[in-house]
Formats: structure tokens, sequence, C-alpha cells
């Protein structure tokens, strides 16, 4: 066999990432929160950027995008059906920031401002200790115990560790925790959800032996096991439904009542409204796009006066096109966004009509294939972007679920309306006649839907129902809390 070696010149296309590409694909996935805050690190380090403020004009000066197309937002949007997506006076808008008002919105107070602080767990504790007639030692181990709660009231710390750092007998320790367990809310700088409830009983003197072997096995009362929990506590069936009755009446989470912080709140990156002409009106939030302008006027400045450096040249042309890039960027990933969403609410329209029960099955790749963008692009842009609707606030990944066929030969459900349809079956129980798994999947296949045994257990426990057996305990305990004449019309 000979061997020989030959040269060959051959051609081919590659796609190659350049860095700019990654970044601008990084940008799609980007929450609101840190797009902003890239946004405001690329203002930092390039001299032609500027973020307008909400009462800032667009000048010649100061221009958003270079060499743009006015009419790709409103071409990317016309979709056929009732639906209106009016991009691009929505895009003019955002691009063009013009005051709206006679006061400028920086200047406009905010709610918070008259409105009282709430007191938080740390300062309505922090209040009680000083209020407490500690030695100094003992206030000293009262403020670290302190730095250690949680917001729920709880405390997971080493007693022998803390004894160590602050030089103190472990016994002491103890004692000032078990003076700081007096404090109010009851249950407060418990260790565990056992010692948080019998804290409280024992502050009602409510903590016999009984009560004591109910708590210590918490387990067995959250497995619904009432027979055993009576041979456990030594009472009948009659008192043990009294002691589950106090159980119920007391705070797992003490510290939960006070507000650590301020309230979260989802901003909503797109707006689908009902349009006065029929169908739906899908805008992007204003709100959520950074207004990035280019001050060309000092680019052309600068450039002037270093014509005659190409170092320096060559920097500012770098910046520039950076800047230019980061508009453009921006831009472009705003009317992706507008153009994802105005698919999802043509595919979903019914529901928005009529609620979850008329979700329809959805994946990514019938989106990407009706937009003609790629699967991984509309994966990235329906990433941690939310969408308000006349139903509520909804994630863009939740109109995406699995297909679930029909018996009858018709459309397949989605698995997120079939999960609210077995919700719904469960909750129409009869007190005297809970439905056990098959008995659900039977009635689910009357009104068309073939699922199986196993996955309605696993949406089951997905929506955190018991089973059939513990719904049945539960009702036991009901009917035994209820009236006669609350039992006698259930």
């Amino acid at each position: 066999m000979e061997s020989f070696v030959s040269l060959l010149q051959r051609q081919q296309q590659s796609l190659v990432m350049t860095p700019q590409l990654i970044a601008s694909i990084r940008l799609l996935q980007l929450a609101h929160a840190e797009l902003h805050q890239f946004v405001e690190q690329e203002v930092e380090k390039n001299p032609f950027l500027e973020l307008a403020s909400n009462n800032s004009a667009t000048s010649d000066e100061q221009s958003p995008i270079s060499g743009e197309d006015p009419n790709i937002g409103a071409r990317a949007n016309e979709v056929d059906g009732p639906i209106r997506a009016e991009s691009s006076e929505l895009l003019r808008q955002w691009k063009s920031i013009r005051d709206t008002g006679s006061i400028a919105a920086g200047e406009r107070p905010a709610l918070e401002e008259f409105a009282a602080s709430a007191e938080t767990l740390h300062d309505h504790v922090a209040r009680q200790v000083a209020l407490t007639a500690f030695t100094p030692q003992e206030r000293l181990i009262a403020g670290e115990l302190t730095d250690h709660l949680e917001d729920t009231g709880y405390i997971h710390v080493n007693l022998l560790e803390l004894a160590r750092r602050l030089d103190a007998r472990e016994v002491d320790v103890e004692r000032v925790l078990e003076a700081l367990q007096l404090f109010d809310p009851p249950g407060i700088f418990a260790r565990s959800l056992s010692e948080c409830l019998e804290i409280q009983l024992r502050q009602r003197d409510r903590f016999d032996p009984a009560m004591a072997a109910l708590v210590a096995n918490l387990e067995m009362l959250a497995q619904r096991d009432f027979q055993a929990l009576t041979r456990h506590c030594g009472v009948d069936e009659d008192d043990l439904l009294d002691m589950l009755h106090e159980i119920r009446t007391l705070d797992p989470k003490p510290g939960n009542r006070y507000q650590s912080g301020g309230p979260d709140y989802i901003i909503p990156d797109v707006w689908v409204m009902p349009s006065p002409a029929g169908g739906w009106q899908i805008e992007l939030n204003p709100d959520m796009l950074p207004k990035v302008l280019i001050n060309q006027t000092y680019f052309a400045e600068v450039s002037r006066l270093t014509a005659h450096n190409s170092q320096d040249q060559a920097f500012l042309n770098e910046c520039f096109q950076n800047a230019s890039w980061l508009v453009r960027s921006l831009d472009q990933r705003a009317k992706t966004i507008l153009k994802v969403a105005t698919e999802i609410v043509r595919q979903q329209d019914v529901f928005l009509e009529h609620g979850i029960a008329h979700l329809r099955p959805l994946n990514l790749k019938t989106v990407a294939d009706a937009i003609d963008m790629h699967e991984s692009t509309v994966s990235r842009v329906t990433s941690n972007k939310y969408m308000l609707t006349p139903r509520g606030v909804f994630e863009l990944k939740y109109f995406f679920t699995v297909a679930i066929a029909s018996t009858q030969g018709g459309d397949a459900h989605s698995a997120e309306a079939v999960r609210h349809r077995i919700k719904a079956i469960i909750a129409a129980e009869s007190t005297d006649e809970v439905l056990s798994d098959d008995e659900i999947v039977a009635r689910l296949k009357e009104t068309g839907i073939s699922i199986a045994r196993r996955t309605v257990t696993k949406y089951r426990e997905a929506l955190n129902i018991p089973s059939s057996v513990q719904r049945r305990r539960e009702n036991r305990v009901r009917l035994k809390w209820q009236r006669p004449d609350e039992r006698s019309s259930s």
C-alpha cells in the first residue's frame, strides 16, 4: 500500500462569535435590573454615551440610532387577525423622550415618602432588649443573639461557640436565650418548629404531657396519622381533635408579621390591553427600556482636536463604534421582545379571553418558526421577562406548556390547564366522597383529557394537594369541629 502527502485548498463558511455578537446575545436574556446595571457600566466607560432623563429631548447632537430604518419596527410586528402591536409609535416614544407634563418625573414626590416606615422585627426586639434589666454582659450576649435572629423569628447559632467568642459561660448564654424567648411575638428565638410551638403553648399554660408528646411527633401530624398520635399522646380522639385545633391557632413563623424590608415588585416588560378596535394591543413598558443617547457633537469636536494623533483617534473611533453598537443592540432587543410577545398573544388569545382552562399547549419552536427566529433566541427573550395581561402578570415562559392528548380527537390540552382542571375537581369534592387519583383520571377522560394516573399524582403533588387518604382524614377532623347545623348543611 502506497502512502502519499498532498496539499488541498478548500473554502468553507463558519459563524465566528465576535465579542460584540456574544454581548448582543447576552443582552437578550438579561432582566431589567441587570440590563440597567450593564448600561450604566457602559456609560461610565464610554465618553460619548449619555443616559437620558424622562424630560430630555432627542436632538441632532444626541442621536439614539445611526443609520436606522424607521420602518423596521413596524414591519416586524405586522400580524394577521385582530391583534394590533403599535410598535413604531412606541419605539418613537422611547427613542425621542419628551416632557409629558409640567412637572418632571424626577421631581414628583414618591408615594413612599408619605408612608410611615413599618417596624422591622429587629427594631421590635431591640426595643424590648433595651427595656429588659440585663447586666452589661447579658446585654452583650442578647445583642449577639439578636444579630443571628432570622426574619422568620428563628435563630440558628451554636451556643457553645458563641459563649467562647464572648468569653462567657454556656449556661449564661442559655439563660439569656430563655429570657429572649419570652419576648413578643410569642415563639420568637426558637431553634426549631417544635420549640417555637412549645414556647407559645407554655405562654398559654397549655404545655401538658399530652401536648408535649404531640409537639414531639410533628411528622405524624404532617402525615395525618391520627391513630398513632392518640397512642403516643395517651388521649382519645375527641381530646386529640381539641389539641389539633389549638395547634392550628399557633404561629409557626412569628417573625413574618413584621416587615423586614421593602416589598418586592414584579415590573412587567410588556403590556397587553384590549384594543378599542377589537383584539389586543401590545406595548413595551417604556420604563423598562434604558434610554441611551450618543453625543455626536462631542465626538466631532474631540476628533478634530486629536486628528493628528493616530492612537487617540483610534481610541475615539472605537468608543464611538461601541456606543453605536450598544444603542442598536438595545433597539433590536426591544423589537425582538415585542415580536415574541406579539406571537405569544396571538397563540394564547383564547386564554386572555376565557382564562386558564383555555391555555393552549405551546413550545419554543412554534413561536420561533412563526417569527422566523431561532429557538435559542426565543428562549433567551422569554427568560426573566414578564407580561401584564387582563388575567394578571405572567412570566413569558408561563405560556409554554406541554401538550396532553385529547380522547375526543380535538385540540390537545396544555399541562397548565390540566393542572387547573385537577385542582377544580378536587375542590368540588364533597366531605363524604373523596376521589382517588384513578377516579380523577376517569373524570378527566369524560372531559376529553387522556392522562395517566402517575401524571395526575405528579400534578397533584406539585399543587401541594394531599392524597385521597389524607383528605379523608382531614374531612373527618373538619366534621368533628363543625357545629351540628353546619354539619347538616354540608
